[in-house]
């Protein structure tokens, strides 16, 4: 309980997100012992500077832990911290993992990871009839075949891999962007209850939180994380499932894109994903011999797997160009500073520098990333392309 309430009250720190909290946690042992450092004990984690340690000094005067988790509970009764004994074993892996993870309906299936491996679906909003087909046909076969299904249950992509799997009396766990006892969108109200039913709805955010287009890109770690291989159906060239499988490929998971028609142009992500790499989804009996032949999962030894390597020559030699002056404010900011530091830069450094939330220095990157003009590397570290 001790630790848990301490995890709670670092979130409530101005410039201490995910990957900074983490590296508290790993340089002194407990959340604790980092809450009672002093400003120069703290200045000895990466990430902080004498901006920030003092602003951390500031702000935990006005904070007490054990309160603080007492009164979350009361408008959150179901979250695990990293600290508690059923968080996800595959989330503790990833640099970034949420401090705190809230859920509703059957806990029991990230439990059965180990034994009936998640395989996200992801996608567009706006799927073809081809993407469609292919998206239903597959999650059914998946889901009958004591796989997992894990999405985001947009519109689109995600709600028919929810929707197959459940037809199939499968396991399908929805990761939202909103609150876990908010219904976004609305056309999913229905898919959302039969989930809360007989599936599991996980989310980062509190009751309560509204939808927030910074929230969505930043579930896509966890889809990635608690999956074994990544399936992206259809996606145009800048779609936020692109990022799902980037995330995943760092984590060393599977990524498989469909091939999809050149004049369709929500295939465009599925195209250049393949022609980085990723492998082209098969005919149905051989995808199942390929996800059934995925080594298993240690729990009790379960090492991070990163990839280290930088960009491949096909993503580095393509050039995005951006005119500055037509970006909004905060964008234009975070870019000119990546140019200026001329790097792979870490996403608290950025924030200490710029002085601005957490979450909103995160949805830059994303929103740059999709542009284009942005990468992130390993580590949650960005540069420009």
């Amino acid at each position: 309980m001790q630790e848990r309430a301490y995890w709670l009250a670092w979130r409530e720190v101005a410039g201490v997100g995910d990957v900074l909290l983490n590296r508290l946690r790993e340089y002194f042992g407990d959340l604790q012992t980092a809450w009672e450092a002093t400003a120069a004990e703290l200045l000895n984690v990466e990430g902080i500077g004498l901006l920030t340690a003092d602003r951390i000094v500031q702000d935990r005067r006005d904070l007490h832990p054990i309160e603080l988790l007492r009164a979350y509970e009361q408008s959150n009764p179901q979250f695990w911290t990293p600290s508690d004994p059923d968080y996800p074993p595959l989330l503790q892996e990833i640099p970034d993992k949420p401090a705190v993870l809230h859920y509703l309906g059957n806990p029991h299936l990230l439990a059965n990871l180990a034994t009936a491996p998640g395989i996200a679906i992801v996608g567009t909003r706006n799927p073809s009839d081809y993407g469609k087909r292919w998206t239903h046909r597959i999650s059914k076969l998946l889901s009958q075949n004591n796989f997992t299904i894990l999405s985001g249950l947009a519109d689109g992509i995600d709600a028919i891999a929810h929707q197959a799997c459940l037809e199939a009396q499968g396991s399908t766990i929805a990761v939202l962007g909103t609150g876990v006892d908010q219904i976004y969108p609305a056309s999913n109200r229905q898919l959302y209850r039969q989930i809360l039913d007989r599936g599991l709805l996980l989310s980062e955010y509190p009751h309560g939180t509204k939808p927030d287009k910074a929230h969505f890109p930043r579930r896509n770690r966890i889809v990635a994380g608690l999956s074994r291989a990544i399936l992206v159906m259809e996606a145009g060239e800048k779609s936020g499932a692109l990022i799902t499988a980037r995330l995943g490929n760092e984590c060393g998971r599977e990524v498989y894109a469909l091939a999809g028609n050149l004049d369709n142009p929500q295939a465009e992500g599925c195209i250049n994903l393949i022609s980085q790499g990723a492998q082209i989804i098969p005919k149905p009996e051989k995808l199942l011999t390929l996800l059934g032949a995925l080594p298993g999962i240690d729990y009790t030894t379960l090492a991070t797997v990163q990839s280290a390597s930088a960009p491949s020559s096909s993503s580095a030699s393509v050039m995005a160009s951006v005119d500055l002056t037509t970006l909004e404010p905060m964008l234009r900011t975070i870019l000119e500073m990546l140019i200026e530091m001329d790097g792979s830069v870490p996403i608290d450094c950025l924030v200490q520098q710029t002085q601005l939330p957490t979450g909103d220095v995160s949805s830059a990157l994303l929103q740059l990333e999709l542009m284009g003009v942005v990468h992130q590397d390993p580590g949650m570290r960005y540069r420009v392309v």
